[in-house]
């Protein structure tokens, strides 16, 4: 039987102190730039910690809103519905840094693709728990998720903006596996797949300049392989312990947009090795209690949106530590949580006040 609980404390602990850090550091990390470009130090961290209050104040929210509301075809429709406007619309923003991801409403840039990222988890829970049961007949069971995120996945490229769109593939694959899909259409698909994915790492400069600066970051160091290795100095000069708050080196022009994606590198310069070790952890231990809420959910849905919500959150948290540590090509993904960035932490501390809501509705232990 489904017992009512109160909500789950370990996630939530981890939670808060990833928007802690992100506070502290998102200031020691943009004091400086912000100063140099806006000729107000504290400009990010007021900005951020604006976020961060509207953020809390809807995981408060989302907590107390039983996950089941969502279950309605009228409200997820909708919310695509939106979501697709606002993906077309933002395409004739003006371009930032040459892509057009964001569209200012009073003042304040909002992100579509990561509100695409969340409906496409309520998208894909829904569908799979009415035909999961028939998940290898892919016309019946995959089609609508197919052509629903397809089209996102589409006007997220348009912007662009690789990496989340392949952010969103990935979080709906591994509902999609989890829900039963046979072996042999995950090999067809890849199959599939990898041509497309090959055109459209080499359809664009960038893109093919950032895969060999993965490859050899020192063939040029002034120019494409700049953020991998300054990233680099920055991590490897932390030692242990780190410099100290305030203290690094690495953020003062060297390494770029040290606050939005390349944040990581500063707390491992500041905060060294313990500093860097216990963000990670949190994030671990974001993944381990999301996991158990899945596999502990009242009823299929909420299953399907636990591991859609964690794998948003922790696998996006994986890819940005990654490219960090030059373990991967550079992404252009902030670091959930933590990073500067408005949309980026409203939509994480949304889902993880679903993510805590469903944990109240958890089964009682076999």
């Amino acid at each position: 039987m489904a017992r009512k609980l109160k909500s789950d404390r370990i996630l939530f602990t981890a939670t808060l102190l990833l928007v802690c850090v992100s506070i502290v550091m998102v200031y020691s990390a943009s004091a400086l730039v912000a100063l140099e470009r806006f000729q107000q130090s504290n400009l990010f961290l007021t900005k951020q910690a604006m976020w961060a209050v509207l953020g809390l104040a809807v995981l408060a929210i989302a907590m107390r809103v039983d996950y089941r509301t969502y279950k309605n075809d009228a409200f997820i429709w909708a919310v695509l519905g939106l979501v697709g406007l606002m993906l077309v619309g933002v395409l004739f923003s003006s371009p930032i840094n040459g892509t057009r991801r964001w569209f200012s409403v009073g003042g304040l840039g909002i992100q579509p693709s990561e509100l695409a990222k969340l409906s496409c988890v309520f998208f894909t829970a829904l569908i799979l728990e009415r035909r999961m049961h028939r998940i290898d007949e892919l016309t019946y069971s995959l089609l609508p998720i197919g052509l629903v995120v397809g089209v996102l996945v589409g006007l997220i490229l348009l912007q662009p903006d690789f990496g989340t769109s392949m952010s969103l593939v990935l979080i709906v694959s591994v509902m999609v596996f989890a829900a039963g899909l046979h072996y042999k259409y995950w090999i067809g698909t890849a199959l599939c797949l990898l041509p497309a994915i090959y055109m459209v790492l080499v359809s664009a400069d960038y893109r093919r300049r950032r895969l060999l600066a993965f490859w050899n970051p020192w063939a040029d160091p002034l120019g494409d392989g700049f953020q991998i290795i300054q990233s680099l100095i920055a991590v490897g000069t932390g030692g242990v312990f780190g410099r100290g708050l305030m203290a690094g080196v690495q953020k003062l022009f060297y390494l770029p947009e040290p606050h939005t994606d390349f944040i990581y590198a500063v707390i491992g310069e500041e905060l060294g090795l313990v500093g860097s070790t216990c963000v990670l952890a949190c994030f671990v231990v974001i993944a381990w209690r999301g996991l158990r809420i899945a596999m502990r959910a009242e009823d299929t849905f909420g299953s399907f949106v636990a591991l859609g919500l964690t794998t948003m959150i922790s696998v996006q948290a994986f890819v940005n530590m990654s490219v960090v540590l030059g373990l991967m090509p550079t992404k252009g993904i902030p670091l959930p949580l933590v990073s500067a960035g408005g949309s980026s932490l409203l939509i994480s501390l949304l889902g993880m006040g679903v993510l805590l809501n469903i944990s109240q509705h958890e089964t009682s232990d076999a």
